[in-house]
């Protein structure tokens, strides 16, 4: 049995085709366009000098161009032919492809018009809605066709490289070059080409008009409809949304837009034929300054028109009207579209408060959540689509208003519950399908006045399909596929359109309308993400990026919109729908404009919620300063004054207010700069909160980790800034007020936790981490740099001038006050709070970081002791054969040189061992209190040590008590300077013999103090004024720790130190010159300290050589006599 001709047309099957061919095409051409024009991109024959010649020429003949006698204006294409023909080569291909769709839309439409095609978008809405496609894609592909400047040279250059390589030209160079001769002008030759089938693209176009007639509505109206409103009718909120042709209700207005303005610019003389032509024609030019062509390429739609019909006699009144409607256009389009987002603002937030709460009335509300994004969707790319340069409608507001970013959340909002609720659309529309849409199709059939048997066949088996559907609920795991259905809906559209159907659809609407409702039903089963994507694709926003990012600056400047940032982020995910797979070169150039995008965004976002956290941290740390003990003084101050006589204030004194004074508030109304920078976080945690993850092209994108990486640098910044370091006046603050700092950043910080999405332990772990290093991530001096500097630079400067005194009583450096100089308080940084702050910000490794470099230093000092006893070996060497000889020593003595110098150096060793002494007792008692577990077996370990211990085993022990802060025998820190200090020239034994004659240069050495004015006992500082006590430090440890790089014995060579020492100063006893011995005592109070310094000697040693009972005389001396 012969099919009737209908079904051998495949008017379905083409139009599918041809209308996915021709957006492939279409992209194609738009990738030509925007490569050309790119100076980066563009083919470099277009850009080369030598081409401009062999360009011209080409222009010039184009298309008739004889390559075998111009070969001296084509010289620098023969050149060239190979690479010309290989980057050529997809644009001249794309180029063909237009020609051969223009040839295939040719021959469809002419069948379409042979067979008088009937179209009525509310009857056979796939078939009509395929035809205006595919004129209007044919249309936009011609206009932007003509838009390349280059088509001429790319075409022409190809064909001569052709011709040059092959000895021809190629076989579609004619008749694509006279495609692009007709085209100059493609408006006309497009009105010329379209006169046969205007009937067809007219009776299409009026059966739009009561559909865009009731969608193309001012807010107002809208309003008064109750649009998109469930609550309106509350006794119908459970029945289902229905509509006679379901797609119309969420057809895109801007495509009918589209459809109605290019489709009457190709069929102008339409315009005269039927008032109702007229009407949807005006109608849609009052509503645009600009129709899209594809993505951001647009046609100024008014002007083109004037052009147009200004060309054709007798439409000089049609002309009139576009210069009003574009009047009209200019002056009313921005206030008419801004109270539609006004009024699609509210609606939607209605929508989805109410979904949200009772998720069930998505299943009979479906219909209403799509037409709602489609209005939404339609609103926003008409405002970025104004914002582009160009003609622009009046308005007293900006149209990249804030609003577009709560209308794109809301928009994100609905599209989330309609994927999280895919399961109650498939239940609830599977037994619509199964109970109802089956049923009813079945009773329309059964009332058809005829059928013939091939419509009979298709239409039975849609209702056998739906029938067999189960009845119970669905699986969500289950699959459907009704695209088949789908398809032979649209074929039976085809069959029973054409003149002289057996089944005429036109008369047979019923049948229409069951289906209608049928497929859009089946698309929620099946395919749901497809659906949202038609409905609410913002993927062309991708071209828009200044007027988006114009949007975006414009919501983060009004801070009840800050909650609704995350929605351009959040767009960027839809861009990757911008992808043909017929145009795969973009791909790369869209993945970087997306990622670009995505990545400005949540940077600008970061970067204002990171401002907003630190000017959050700043108040706190303000508040927190008021409670540091230093600003108690003045309080105590006034409450004693209290009880005595009441004394007028002073002039210019103000009144300071007590801490907690800024929470006590006579009105709520009131706002602080705290709560503005609270009621900022708030918006912008629930922005941060909104989506954990972003997915765009493939790459994932989690917005907390830009904040995180902002809040880590910022508060850093912050950190630092706190010391309030200048390297120029050597000012900065005490460890303990940045400790307190610090610890309202971290308090505030950590809260964050609490209702923000980021992890605040880590940001807090690696900037406080970086903070114990020399250099933070960013390059940038952290505080152990800053305090190291300092206190070498400054403390321990000054304590070597005598500036700064150690005060063992006081367990700190104190100033010695002298006139002229300004105020400093040496103890306010180094007693033993300060000394825990310190460790408490700078950590384990900034301590070691501290301790290096101090030991840096007492490693130079070293290095200069050795020079001088080099200086002096000969005399040392005598000196230590005859140390018992006092008439040989009294010799010797005055041939040494640099006695004093040694001495100095020394005490400067001693001054930087005894801070390190000190900071370390900090680290011990900070890492006592935080992990007393871990000290435990630190101090365990250090028990096991014994002298017969491997001297390397106990080395590594000491290391590992030293980083904790624990004093050890042997300094392990000092042994790595000193053993990296000693010179390859020099044997191990000369360098022993060098250390042993310091000990020796000091011990005789000593009584040269004794004649110092400043060498004087101090009992209120358990010290001397000149920080001789150090020297016991320095000894002590320097012998220590040279000993053991020499691998001698310790204890024999601080004997043999003990006794040169008492010699030299028992000796200092014979002296007559009052002078020469007026500090004997003091001096003599240095055996005892050296003593209790080192754990190798013991009174019992010092008795031996130096009687008790003259230290005890010393003691008595010293603590009756007054200083001198």
């Amino acid at each position: 049995m012969s099919l009737p001709s209908g079904y051998q047309l495949k008017l379905a099957e083409k139009l599918t085709l041809l209308n996915e061919r021709g957006r492939g095409v279409l992209v194609r051409i738009y990738n030509i366009k925007k490569t050309c024009s790119d100076p980066k991109t563009r083919p470099r024959f277009l850009s080369d000098k030598a081409m401009e010649g062999p360009i011209k020429f080409i222009n010039k003949k184009f298309p008739h161009v004889d390559v075998r006698s111009s070969t001296q204006h084509l010289g620098p294409v023969h050149r060239d032919k190979g690479d010309i023909l290989r980057v050529l080569a997809p644009f001249y291909h794309s180029l063909l492809d237009v020609l051969e769709f223009r040839d295939h839309v040719y021959e469809l439409l002419n069948t379409i018009d042979a067979n008088h095609c009937f179209f009525d978008i509310h009857i056979n809405y796939e078939l009509t809605k395929g035809y205006l496609d595919l004129v209007v894609t044919y249309a936009s592909l011609v206009l932007l066709l003509a838009r390349i400047e280059e088509r001429r040279p790319l075409v022409g250059l190809y064909h001569c490289a052709h011709e040059m390589s092959h000895g021809s030209g190629d076989p579609g160079f004619a008749r694509l070059g006279q495609m692009l001769l007709e085209y100059e002008h493609p408006l006309k030759k497009l009105a010329e080409e379209f006169v046969p089938h205007t009937k067809a693209v007219t009776s299409a176009l009026l059966s739009l008009h009561p559909l865009f007639m009731r969608r193309n509505r001012d807010a107002e109206q809208w309003r008064s409809e109750q649009l998109l409103s469930l609550l309106s009718t509350p006794g119908a909120m459970l029945s289902p949304s229905t509509s006679d042709t379901a797609a119309c209700e969420y057809l895109s207005l801007e495509v009918m837009e589209r459809w109605i303005l290019l489709g009457f610019l190709l069929c102008p003389s339409a315009l005269g034929s039927a008032p109702p032509c007229l009407q949807l024609w005006r109608g849609a030019l009052r509503g645009s300054l600009r129709v899209s062509l594809l993505r951001e390429e647009a046609l100024p739609v008014h002007r083109v028109t004037e052009e147009l019909l200004g060309s054709i006699k007798g439409c000089g009144k049609r002309v009139a009207d576009v210069k009003e409607c574009r009047e009209h256009a200019v002056a009313h389009s921005a206030s008419l579209h801004r109270g539609r987002r006004l009024f699609l603002l509210g609606a939607v937030r209605e929508l989805e408060a109410l979904l949200s709460d009772q998720p069930g009335l998505l299943g009979p509300k479906a219909l209403l959540v799509f037409a709602a994004l489609s209005l939404c969707r339609d609103e926003l790319r008409w405002l970025l689509r104004h914002c582009e340069p160009g003609p622009r409608p009046k308005g007293p507001e900006d149209r990249a208003e804030s609003h577009g970013a709560e209308l794109l959340f809301r928009m994100e909002r609905l599209r989330a519950l309609v994927r999280g609720r895919a399961g109650l659309l498939r239940r609830y529309h599977g037994r619509y399908l199964a109970r109802f849409d089956a049923l009813l199709l079945s009773d329309v059939i059964q009332n058809l006045s005829v059928c013939p048997e091939e419509e009979s066949v298709i239409l039975s088996s849609f209702v056998s399909s739906l029938s067999a559907l189960p009845v119970k609920d669905v699986d969500d795991k289950e699959q459907f596929d009704f695209t088949p259905l789908r398809l032979d809906w649209f074929r039976l559209q085809a069959y029973t359109s054409v003149a002289k159907a057996a089944l005429p659809l036109g008369s047979n609407p019923d049948v229409a309308r069951a289906m209608n409702l049928i497929v859009f039903h089946t698309k929620l089963l099946d395919s749901l993400e497809e659906l949202l994507e038609e409905v609410s694709d913002l993927s062309d926003l991708c071209f828009y990026p200044r007027p988006m990012e114009k949007m975006f600056l414009a919501t983060l400047e009004e801070p009840s919109m800050l909650r609704y940032s995350i929605a351009f982020p959040l767009l960027c995910s839809h861009f990757s729908r911008c992808l043909h797979p017929m145009c795969p070169e973009e791909y790369p150039h869209l993945e970087a404009a997306a990622l670009g995008m995505c990545n400005k965004f949540l940077e600008e976002m970061a970067r204002q919620a990171s401002t907003c956290i630190m000017d959050a941290c700043a108040e706190q740390h303000k508040l927190s300063e008021q409670l540091l003990p230093k600003h108690c003084a003045s309080t105590i101050s006034k409450a004693r004054s209290k009880k005595s006589l009441k004394q007028p204030p002073k002039k210019g004194e103000t009144e300071r207010d007590k801490p907690g004074a800024e929470s006590q508030r006579k009105d709520r109304t009131l706002t602080t700069n705290m709560d503005k920078l609270h009621q900022t976080l708030a918006e912008l945690s629930l922005s941060f909160n909104h989506a954990p993850n972003i997915t765009v092209f493939e790459h994932t994108v989690t917005p907390s980790e830009y904040l995180s990486s902002h809040l880590e640098t910022r508060l850093s910044r912050a950190i630092v800034a706190m010391a309030g370091y200048s390297q120029a006046t050597q000012e900065v603050a005490r460890p303990s007020e940045v400790l307190a700092g610090l610890s309202s950043y971290v308090t505030f910080i950590q809260s964050l936790g609490r209702f923000m999405a980021l992890d605040t332990g880590r940001i807090v772990r690696n900037v406080l981490l970086q903070q114990t290093q020399p250099r933070d991530g960013a390059g940038e001096p952290t505080l152990t740099t800053i305090y190291t500097n300092w206190y070498l630079e400054a403390l321990l400067r000054r304590a070597s001038t005598g500036a700064v005194v150690l005060a063992p009583s006081m367990q700190a450096f104190t100033t010695v006050h002298r006139e002229g100089e300004p105020g400093f308080s040496a103890a306010e940084f180094s007693d033993v709070g300060e000394m825990r702050a310190l460790a408490e910000l700078l950590g384990p490794y900034g301590m070691k970081f501290l301790s290096d470099n101090l030991m840096w230093h007492v490693g130079a000092q070293v290095t200069e002791l050795k020079k001088l006893v080099t200086e002096n070996m000969d005399v040392l060497v005598q000196l230590r054969s005859c140390f018992c000889k006092p008439e040989e020593m009294g010799a010797l003595l005055p041939r040494l040189t640099s006695a004093e110098n040694v001495l100095k150096r020394m005490t400067i060793i001693g001054e930087i061992l005894s801070f390190r002494a000190m900071a370390q007792q900090g680290l011990r008692e900070v890492l006592s209190h935080h992990c007393p577990f871990l000290m435990g077996p630190i101090e365990c370990l250090m028990d096991v040590v014994t002298p017969d211990t491997d001297i390397q085993v106990t080395l590594s022990i000491f290391e590992l008590a030293s980083a904790a802060g624990i004093p050890c025998e042997v300094d392990p820190a000092l042994v790595n300077v000193l053993a990296g200090s000693k010179t390859a020239a020099s044997s191990p034994e000369e360098q022993s013999k060098v250390s042993r004659l310091l000990l020796l240069f000091v011990a005789v050495a000593l009584p040269l103090l004794a004649s110092e004015p400043a060498s004087v006992y101090s009992p209120e500082l358990d010290g001397y004024p000149n920080n001789l006590h150090c020297l016991a430090k320095a000894i002590a440890q320097l012998s220590a720790a040279l000993f053991t790089v020499h691998n001698t014995n310790i204890e024999a060579h601080l004997k043999e130190f003990l006794l040169v020492a008492s010699s030299s100063l028992l000796q200092l006893g014979q002296d007559t010159e009052r002078l020469r011995v007026r500090n004997r005592d003091s001096i003599a109070l240095l055996l005892q300290l050296i003593v209790a310094e080192s754990s190798f000697l013991s009174l019992d040693m010092l008795e031996s050589c130096f009687p008790y009972v003259l230290l005890r005389n010393a003691y008595r001396e010293v603590c009756r006599e007054p200083p001198r």
